[in-house]
């Protein structure tokens, strides 16, 4: 099969989205199958061989994404793949191309939901409104949006529910989450060199891997910091638009000198940071899927997640991680039971991760890609036999 997936953000900008097509897109490879992406252009120095790219502008609001505002003869060449089935990641500018790609072309599409918009509004937006407002402008675009292609991926069953709660009404809603590859996240892993690289020798790490970004309410973490002993660290790998504020409110609560900032980490060395670390941890509210929290507890570490959205999902409290719900003293209370737990917890988080495979996940894929190209055909057999019967 030959799929095209097109997508709002891709390489050189890391952020989840990124990170799920490129799981999926590998999956896809190893199944037998042919995957070509379609994103925004970063301009030369970020391109990459075999990708299409659709002239863009950078957007000013959210640094390192790129907007493709301009005419092209893009939807040409993406006819010129003869491609089985259109893939969407996002719900911005090129996925509204995807839209139009797909219905000028006559080719099956599939979107996969990975990201709640209305919680980044208030940040990103380059209009200013009342977040209310802001919510009801974001979801009245997503309902007419997600009745549009052939189905609709939910990394999970919470994010499904919410999408219909809000009322949106797509073709077909399958679940999908996206795989990790639980061979590269092993337990016995040595962060040593980590360790050592960023002096937190005899501490207990705690770990935040992904996009420094305002949504993350990485804030919270930081605040907890300020509860726990002072042999308690955060390790922040990544990097993102709000670190500058996050070092602000890390010297602001005196707990300027135990938040360690790796910035970017490269894909070979993401395993090794996971084994310096004692508890992983995310205070966002905002994950769809929380593939950092599954590949932590593939490496067989406590995860302290919120109780909220995807983590609600899989990280059971107790039992394969721990959940909170609240700021700052519940997240340190949670983090508490974490750095006290045993060897069960481990292996149940460890068990857990791996019952998310990249195989199974491409093989939902597949399925849910052939399912669109049923459906389309049955709906234009359906349209041919109605016009045809009005002609007689």
């Amino acid at each position: 099969m030959k799929i095209v997936m097109m997508t709002d953000s891709y390489f050189p900008t890391r952020d989840g989205v990124v990170t799920s097509l490129t799981i999926t897109k590998g999956a896809l490879e190893a199944a037998g199958h042919e995957v070509v992406v379609a994103a925004p252009d970063p301009g030369e120095s970020g391109r990459l061989p075999g990708v299409v790219y659709f002239p863009a502008a950078e957007f000013r609001s959210y640094p390192g994404y790129y907007l493709p505002l301009f005419r092209s003869n893009k939807m040409q060449v993406i006819g010129s793949l003869d491609a089985d089935v259109i893939h969407i990641h996002g719900i911005a500018l090129m996925a509204v191309k995807a839209l139009l790609c797909a219905r000028e072309l006559g080719i099956p599409s599939v979107a996969t939901f990975h990201t709640m918009v209305e919680d980044t509004m208030e940040y990103y937006s380059p209009i200013k409104m009342p977040r209310e407002l802001a919510g009801r402008l974001v979801w009245t675009y997503l309902r007419n949006f997600l009745k549009r292609p052939d189905a609709i991926i939910a990394p999970t069953q919470s994010t499904a529910d919410e999408l219909l709660a809000k009322g949106a009404r797509p073709r077909e809603v399958r679940i999908i989450p996206t795989g990790i590859d639980t061979s590269r996240f092993r337990t016995g892993e040595d962060g040593t060199a980590i360790r050592g690289r960023h002096g937190l020798e005899g501490k207990n790490v705690l770990i935040h891997v992904g996009r420094i970004s305002y949504e993350k309410d990485i804030g919270v973490i930081v605040d907890a910091l300020a509860h726990l002993p002072e042999d308690t660290v955060l390790l922040m790998a990544g990097k993102g638009p709000a670190e500058e504020s996050i070092r602000a409110l890390a010297a602001e609560k005196g707990v300027g000198s135990r938040v360690f900032f790796a910035g970017f980490v490269p894909d070979g060395e993401l395993v090794s940071y996971y084994a310096a670390a004692d508890v992983a941890v995310s205070a966002s509210r905002f994950e769809t899927q929380g593939l950092s929290v599954l590949e932590a507890m593939a490496m067989g570490l406590p995860v302290v997640c919120t109780a909220h959205r995807a983590f609600a999902d899989f990280v059971k409290d107790g039992e394969n991680g721990f959940l909170f719900d609240g700021g700052g003293t519940e997240c340190a209370a949670a983090v508490r039971r974490a750095l006290a737990s045993g060897e069960g917890i481990r292996r149940n988080a460890r068990r857990t991760a791996e019952s998310f495979s990249i195989e199974v996940s491409a093989a939902k894929h597949i399925d849910v890609y052939e399912f669109a190209i049923r459906s389309k055909m049955e709906r234009k057999e359906a349209r041919g036999r109605c016009r045809s019967s009005k002609r007689s």
